[in-house]
């Protein structure tokens, strides 16, 4: 015969847990001044020659580096490691454009402006280089005789003419180019908008 045995349940007393608030303590936040980054500024070595030269009434070689050091300022062309450029501008005549446009563009006949791009040309160790040195852009040749006839059809006094047409080689110079005629319209607006950018001395009448 199975005994049963009577199992007493002991109540088990329950303990109150006491809840302790959390204080939250506010985090200062330390505001963080912006430190402006401080741009390289550019410089431009501008070598002016030619057997033209002191044939632009008005324009001393002073205005073409200024003009030079201006634009490329404004064009911030991004290419120099070290922001530098270098850039040579011959003003010559008619008899030596057109030997420069003949051995280089097959062209017999007098142009008013040539650009020789030195970016062109890829050599080993230029990286290198354009790190230590300014930046090589390349020539502007520009014949004066050539300006000089064709400024009336333009409404330009002569500085103003070359003016726009050093605009002009220093865009070619840069890889701008026009192939078609809205890239034509592109450059000939870019360069409006960089003779306003200087100041160009009135054309001399006293010769």
């Amino acid at each position: 015969m199975i005994k049963t045995v009577a199992i007493q349940t002991v109540p088990i007393q329950t303990v109150p847990i006491q809840t302790v608030p959390i204080q939250t303590v506010p985090i200062q936040t330390v505001p963080i001044q912006a430190v402006p980054i401080q741009a390289v500024p550019i410089q431009v070595e501008a070598a002016i020659d030619g057997r033209a030269i002191n044939q632009v009434d008005g324009v001393a070689i002073a205005h073409y580096q200024t003009w030079l050091q201006t634009w490329l300022s404004a064009l911030s062309p991004q290419l120099s490691p070290i922001n530098a450029y270098e850039v040579s501008l011959r003003l010559t005549d008619d008899g030596e454009i057109q030997q420069l446009n003949a051995d280089y563009r097959q062209q017999p006949n007098p142009t008013d402006v040539l650009s020789f791009a030195a970016l062109e040309t890829d050599l080993p160790g230029l990286e290198h280089l354009h790190c230590q040195q300014p930046l090589y852009l390349g020539d502007i040749v520009i014949s004066v005789e050539t300006a000089a006839r064709q400024a009336p059809a333009h409404q330009h006094s002569l500085p103003k003419e070359i003016a726009w047409l050093i605009a002009h080689g220093l865009l070619h110079l840069l890889g701008w180019d026009h192939p078609d005629e809205a890239s034509l319209a592109r450059m000939l607006d870019q360069q409006t908008q960089l003779l306003s950018l200087i100041s160009i001395p009135p054309a001399s009448h006293s010769r």
